[in-house]
């Protein structure tokens, strides 16, 4: 069995910090307003989140990238539009950015504040995932089966599968990670 190939097809997180020239900070966000429409516009591409500075202190700012593969990640980086975009956004910044790549469930326990945490280690990682897919998916069956019953139940469990998986990545996993990061990024382990 190839386990590189199942490594690149799992999605991956892209977490990226710059620091913006004091001064810049306007063409700067018009620029970051741009890259997101042409990054979610390039295949693979999940999603896009920039976390802006607090004010006041460093001009820091945070994107979290999520893609469906490291395959998706590498032609994204590797494409000429990238490369002009990260010229561009050179000018705008002091020294390169430090980007964290993770993959697999690390994905999902990322904090933007915290870009450069070490992923937790996998037993919380899959406690915490558990407590989030166990009741989404007991609560999610039951709904989706009272309300369409007449469905047949390959056709049901992809829409209960569809919902478990949007909600866990959008709304469970973050909420989840900020409730439970004193533990899982704690640095005793």
């Amino acid at each position: 069995m190839n386990t590189t190939a199942k490594v690149d097809e799992e999605p991956i997180t892209v977490v990226v910090r710059r620091r913006v020239k004091q001064g810049c900070e306007a063409e700067f966000e018009a620029a970051m307003r741009e890259f997101i429409g042409f990054a979610l516009s390039s295949p693979g591409h999940l999603d896009i989140h920039v976390l802006r500075p607090a004010a006041p202190g460093p001009l820091d700012y945070t994107v979290v990238d999520k893609f469906a593969s490291a395959e998706a990640r590498r032609a994204f980086k590797e494409s000429s539009t990238y490369q002009k975009w990260m010229e561009r956004l050179k000018v705008l910044t002091e020294g390169d950015p430090a980007i964290a790549e993770m993959g697999g469930l690390a994905g999902w326990f990322s904090l933007p504040e915290r870009p450069h945490a070490k992923p937790p280690p996998k037993y919380k990682m899959a406690f915490v995932t558990f407590l989030g897919v166990y009741p989404l998916a007991t609560v999610l069956s039951r709904f989706f089966g009272n309300l369409l019953s007449a469905w047949h139940p390959l056709l049901l469990a992809v829409v209960v599968n569809v919902a478990v998986v949007g909600m866990l990545a959008w709304v469970v996993m973050p909420l989840l990670t900020r409730l439970f990061a004193r533990w899982l990024f704690a640095k005793t382990d």
